[in-house]
């Protein structure tokens, strides 16, 4: 439904957007997650063709966003991190006048109107003005303008953002129901939002892609290996000769112990061998006081993704010390002296 290729969009010399690409499936409801400043909105606004991308490809339900710009605005519903709506008008009043802004056939109009009041569940609402409304029903109201012409692809630019935890509720679950009749590309920067509602993520960083693929697929990638926490009353040298004879361990680590008279250890494995370990420690006598699993979050994933990408970066622009960059200057110094030993002469 929607298709970047190698997307890029310059403000000057700085580049928000690097070389992007990307493909949202039909029905898909895909989270675009980065921290701020990371590009998703400017990515956003040239999706919609708010914006004009400096260069690449944006094709949305098969139309060229430069070529067939009408065709492709046609197929989508944005929703911005500041809804468009109104204040002063009632949320009827500005409902109508986006179904005439979107060119809805005037006999079809009020029968468009209540189609979105009803998805966004506004129709309780509908004679208030807008600006007495609660921020979750604006959020409401601009899903509900997104939705006017019945789009095949709905774009949210942080929905949730500023809504208290119930509102934060209502407004995933409404994306749900939309993900069954639209494709859904949802920006955030809120990863239990993105894990909670989006069946495939993106994760970009200085307007680059770092990571791609369903939450389960990056979960399982950063968690290959397992990393196993154990604490055993005894000694470090006690545990790691009862470690000797396990197999399957790949590195072992030292932690700290949590108990007086206890050994702790980090150990790496290629494979799950928590029943070696329990039968070896049983056999060497040691009791154990904790064995833990640790796997790694969608957050500490995004976090050290970000990370390495901030230290590439930073590497790169790093400028090398050189002896040989002093050189000019000494020589102009030096070139200053003879000149006023020659003004002597």
């Amino acid at each position: 439904m929607i298709e970047a290729i190698g997307l890029v969009k310059k403000y000057g010399d700085h580049i928000a957007v690097d070389h992007l690409d990307f493909k949202v499936e039909k029905g898909q409801i895909l989270g675009f997650l980065g921290p701020n400043g990371a590009g998703k909105s400017t990515t956003m606004n040239m999706l919609t063709g708010y914006i004009s991308a400096t260069g690449g490809t944006i094709l949305v339900n098969g139309y060229d966003m430069l070529e067939e710009p009408e065709q492709a605005k046609k197929s989508i519903g944005y929703l911005p991190e500041q809804p468009p709506v109104y204040p002063d008008m009632t949320v009827t009043e500005y409902l109508r006048f986006v179904t005439e802004l979107k060119k809805v056939p005037k006999k079809d109009r009020e029968k468009e109107m209540e189609r979105v009041m009803e998805k966004a569940q506004l129709k309780e609402v509908r004679d208030r003005l807008i600006q007495h409304l609660s921020k979750g029903y604006r959020q409401r109201v601009g899903i509900a303008q997104a939705l006017v012409g019945n789009p095949e692809v709905i774009i949210l630019d942080e929905p949730t953002v500023g809504l208290d935890p119930a509102q934060i509720i209502e407004i995933r679950e409404l994306m749900r129901e939309l993900a069954k009749e639209h494709t859904v590309l949802l920006s955030s920067h809120i990863m239990q939002e993105i894990s909670a509602v989006c069946d495939h993520i993106l994760i970009i960083n200085r307007g680059r892609l770092v990571l791609s693929g369903t939450p389960e697929e990056l979960q399982a990638q950063a968690n290959e290996g397992e990393v196993l926490e154990l604490s055993v009353c005894g000694s470090k040298e006690q545990l790691m000769q009862a470690l000797t004879g396990v197999s399957g361990i790949l590195e072992i680590s030292g932690a700290e112990s949590e108990q007086e008279d206890c050994a702790a250890v980090l150990i790496k494995s290629g494979q799950e061998i928590r029943k070696e370990i329990f039968s070896a420690m049983v056999k060497a006598g040691l009791p154990i006081m904790k064995l833990v699993r640790h796997t790694k979050t969608l957050e500490d994933i995004f976090l050290e993704a970000t990370a390495e990408m901030q230290e590439e970066t930073l590497a790169a622009e790093e400028p090398e010390e050189s002896p040989e960059a002093e050189r000019p200057a000494a020589e102009g110094a030096e070139g200053e002296e003879e000149t006023e030993h020659d003004s002597d002469l």
